[in-house]
C-alpha cells in the first residue's frame, strides 16, 4: 500500500459507519478529506483535525445536482484540485412486497442511491477532465447489488444499478487514466444494520446465519479495500465490484 499523502479525497455519507471509517483511514495515510453528509459531519472532521490530519466537512444531499456541483468546487476550491471519491451515500428500503412498494419509497430509494452515484460521478468526472490528471473513483454498492432478496426489490434495483454504471463509466473513461470501481459490502457494524437488527429482526438474523465467516464487518474492513481500489496498487483494477462481504455470495 502506497501513502495517500498530499492526496485529496471526496467521501460522501461520512457521517458515520463506512463512510467515516473510510475518511478517517485516508486521513490517516495522509490524504486531505472531505467529509460529505446531508447532515454535516462537521464535529466528524473536526476530530480529524483536532488529531493533526486535513479535513473539512460538506452539506451535500446527493439526489440535489446544485448540492453535488457545489461538493466538487468547494473541496477544489479547499485542496486546489480531486484525486479521489469514494461515493458512498445511501438509504435502507423497507421490507415490503414489490406490488406494495410506494412509488414514494421507490423514487426516494433511487433518487440516493443511484441517481445520487451518477450526480456524484458527473462532477467528479468534470473536474478530472478539468485537471487533465488521472484519478480514481469507488463506487458502494451492495451485496444487494450481486443477488436477489425478497421484500428488498427497490434497494436491490438501486445497488445492482449501480454496478452497471460503473462498469459503463469504467469503460468510457480507462483509456484516460481514470479508474472506476465498486465494493460490495456485506453485512457491517453500521448505524443502519443496527437499526436493522432492531426493527427487522428475524430477517435479519435469517441473513446473517448465511455469512460464511460467522460475523459481522467492521466499517474499517471495507475502508481498506476503498483505500487499495484508489492506490496506485490497484493500478490493473477497472470497473470491478469487489465483494467484502464475508463470503456471502460466494454460495
Amino acid at each position: 500500500m502506497t501513502t495517500m499523502k498530499d492526496k485529496v479525497v471526496i467521501v460522501t455519507g461520512a457521517k458515520s459507519g463506512i463512510g467515516l471509517a473510510t475518511a478517517q483511514l485516508f486521513a490517516k495515510e495522509g490524504a486531505n478529506v472531505v467529509l460529505v453528509d446531508r447532515n454535516k459531519p462537521t464535529q466528524e472532521a473536526q476530530e480529524l483535525v483536532n488529531a493533526g490530519y486535513h479535513a473539512i466537512s460538506i452539506e451535500c444531499d446527493v439526489s440535489i445536482e446544485k448540492d453535488v456541483e457545489n461538493m466538487v468546487e468547494k473541496t477544489v476550491e479547499t485542496f486546489g484540485k480531486l484525486d479521489y471519491a469514494y461515493n458512498n451515500a445511501g438509504i435502507q428500503s423497507p421490507i415490503t412486497d414489490t406490488a406494495d412498494l410506494t412509488e414514494e419509497e421507490y423514487n426516494n430509494v433511487m433518487n440516493i442511491n443511484l441517481r445520487g452515484i451518477w450526480l456524484c460521478m458527473k462532477y467528479e468526472l468534470r473536474q478530472f477532465s478539468k485537471q487533465e490528471t488521472e484519478g480514481a473513483i469507488v463506487n458502494c454498492s451492495s451485496l444487494g447489488g450481486l443477488v436477489g432478496i425478497a421484500g428488498r426489490s427497490a434497494y436491490h434495483a438501486s445497488k445492482h444499478g449501480v454496478l452497471g454504471l460503473t462498469k459503463s463509466s469504467a469503460l468510457e473513461y480507462a483509456s484516460k487514466g481514470i479508474r472506476i470501481n465498486a465494493v460490495c459490502p456485506g453485512i457491517i457494524e453500521t448505524p443502519m444494520v443496527e437499526d436493522m437488527l432492531t426493527t427487522e429482526s428475524d430477517e435479519m438474523q435469517k441473513l446473517m446465519k448465511a455469512v460464511p465467516i460467522g460475523r459481522l464487518a467492521k466499517p474499517e474492513e471495507v475502508a481498506s479495500v476503498v483505500l487499495w481500489l484508489c492506490s496506485p496498487a490497484a493500478s490493473y483494477v477497472i470497473g470491478q465490484g469487489i465483494s467484502v462481504d464475508g463470503g456471502y455470495t460466494v454460495q
